[in-house]
């Protein structure tokens, strides 16, 4: 009788460990690749909730400062209708005459400042407050109508102020921002927070940043203010578990030249 050909064990094991080796690496490489996905789609997403955001700052300081006192032949009694200053802050609205920003030292605390920002527009509805502040790692928005003399409390009322973008890395708790700084030295230079808001003055010889402006760094002169957000993805890098930021920046220009 002939013999019978087949595979001997050996074989066969030598061929299911080769096959094995195989499948793992096939399953390796699936892996790293869904990580990879899912760590850019939050890059994505982070991304363009931070260019949404900025795109309206922007749009809301763009139209600040309307409608100026330079409308009115004669001033109006309520000062509801119309705007004192593109930016409005405390204490002794509007008459204050101080800068509080990135290296300012000045008394006029809470706003203007690096985290901290109150515009004075008309919305379409009449003049409007709207205010943008860190609130830990969440940038908070609010929106209401001009009344009285005090934008710093009306825009701090219970419900005015909503979340408006999170994971706000620009001034987060101080072990956080080690570990941030750790992996992005050059996002934060010197280990230290990076302001949202930084401004720029009209002054006689030309714009200049407003904590230098001297006697020109008021409210009404305020022509430009800058932006910048860094932001915190939800999860971090799937595949080595470092923190991913996404730092975007943008420029508010008033439009309105005559308040």
């Amino acid at each position: 009788m002939p013999r019978a050909k087949g595979y001997s064990l050996l074989e066969l094991m030598i061929a299911t460990a080769i096959f094995l080796v195989i499948c793992g690496a096939m399953f390796g490489l699936l892996q790293l690749s869904q990580q990879k996905y899912a760590t850019e789609s939050q890059m994505t997403g982070a991304f363009q909730e931070t260019r949404l955001a900025i795109d309206q700052i922007v749009r809301d300081f763009n139209v600040s400062g309307y409608p100026g006192l330079s409308v009115f032949s004669n001033l109006p009694a309520n000062s509801a209708l119309y705007a004192v200053s593109p930016v409005a802050w405390q204490p002794n609205y509007p008459l204050t005459q101080c800068f509080v920003g990135t290296g300012g030292g000045g008394t006029c605390s809470p706003t203007p400042g690096d985290f901290d920002l109150i515009i004075e527009t008309n919305t379409g509805n009449g003049v409007s407050w709207i205010r943008y502040q860190l609130n830990g790692t969440t940038l908070m928005r609010s929106v209401v109508p001009k009344s009285g003399n005090d934008p710093d409390g009306a825009t701090k009322v219970p419900g005015a102020m909503v979340p408006f973008l999170t994971n706000v890395m620009n001034n987060p708790p101080a072990a956080q921002l080690a570990q941030i700084t750790a992996a992005y030295p050059a996002m934060f230079p010197g280990g230290l927070p990076q302001p949202i808001f930084q401004y720029t003055c009209d002054t006689p010889t030309g714009p200049q940043p407003c904590p230098t402006a001297g006697n020109s760094g008021i409210p009404s002169n305020i022509r430009d203010v800058d932006i910048n957000l860094i932001v915190l993805t939800r999860s971090p890098d799937l595949q080595n578990q470092l923190p991913k930021l996404v730092q975007l920046a943008g420029r508010g220009q008033r439009l309105n030249p005559t308040n």
